[in-house]
């Protein structure tokens, strides 16, 4: 399959002047339906693959092969851009390197990369972030594997809410310097926080879940945020909807009594019933 277009609508979202929530995606199905409803990016993040995949909490048990599988499943159901989370490259510089050319190959159409301490090491109960210099040839190691350049290679940092604002900056401006497309910032912020960031470095912004004052998706586009998160609700959505469906059924509900159930025009919508009926008639008749 051809990726660079989906690639290249991504990179006219976040070239734009709008700041835009994505759909937090986990499958084929959740990928269509947020392509049906008209979100202009997916999102997979690595905690949802770990829900997802293995049912496992997020801790930096899935590996490398299990999310670019997941995230290739996804990719191939639809158009739809997808964004992921690639955690911290799954190891060093050179693990850097392998996991671009896993997840490009996999048809997504951007990658994050952080600078946190991943997974954490024995005895260590708060976040902390690797060096400067070790992030900084992680970005370069990415823009290196890169062989579609119309990949986006977002650097990410926790580091404004675990080394302080200073550092966080010192951090962006210097994977900006690296070369890489975006930035995107994990942890919170306040808008004073914001408007020092926004004032140091030009390529687009992107946030994790906000809160607060932080909600104006016009205030954030006029700090050059492009991208802001809003959670994976869907996933948790959708585990609620599969207990109780189950725990109702297992407790006597007749099925012909459950509520919440998809029609079978939604199911057809989102299974593509009427074009593997078209393919039927064309190639199996």
């Amino acid at each position: 399959m051809h990726w660079t277009d989906r690639r290249e609508r991504y990179r006219a979202t976040i070239g734009g002047n709008a700041c835009i929530h994505p759909g937090s995606v986990y499958d084929a199905i959740s990928a269509r339906i947020a392509e049906e409803i008209g979100f202009e990016i997916g999102m997979f993040a690595g905690s949802i693959g770990s829900f997802a995949v293995l049912g496992a909490p997020d801790l930096i048990v899935l590996t490398l092969t299990e999310f670019a599988a997941q995230a290739y499943r996804i990719n191939r159901a639809g158009k739809l851009p997808l964004m992921v989370d690639a955690d911290h490259g799954y190891g060093n510089a050179l693990n850097v390197m392998r996991t671009v050319q896993e997840l490009e190959t996999s048809g997504v159409a951007a990658l994050m990369i952080e600078d946190t301490v991943l997974p954490r090491a024995f005895g260590e109960k708060k976040p902390t972030v690797i060096s400067l210099e070790e992030g900084v040839g992680k970005m370069k190691a990415a823009l290196t594997a890169r062989e579609d350049k119309a990949l986006t290679i977002i650097g990410r940092t926790s580091s404004p809410s675990i080394t302080g604002l200073a550092d966080g900056i010192k951090r962006l401006k210097a994977y900006e310097a690296a070369g890489v497309d975006a930035l995107f910032i994990a942890g919170g912020l306040t808008r004073s926080d914001l408007d020092a960031i926004a004032s140091e470095v030009k390529i687009p912004l992107m946030l994790g879940g906000v809160s607060g004052d932080l909600q104006d998706k016009d205030y954030l586009a006029s700090r050059g945020v492009r991208v802001a998160l809003q959670g994976h609700q869907p996933f948790s959505a959708a585990v609620k909807a599969t207990y109780d469906t189950l725990k109702a059924l297992r407790d006597g509900t007749k099925p012909s009594a459950l509520t919440g159930i998809a029609s079978s025009e939604l199911m057809a919508k989102v299974t593509r019933d009427g074009d593997y009926k078209s393919w039927t008639e064309k190639f199996l008749n």
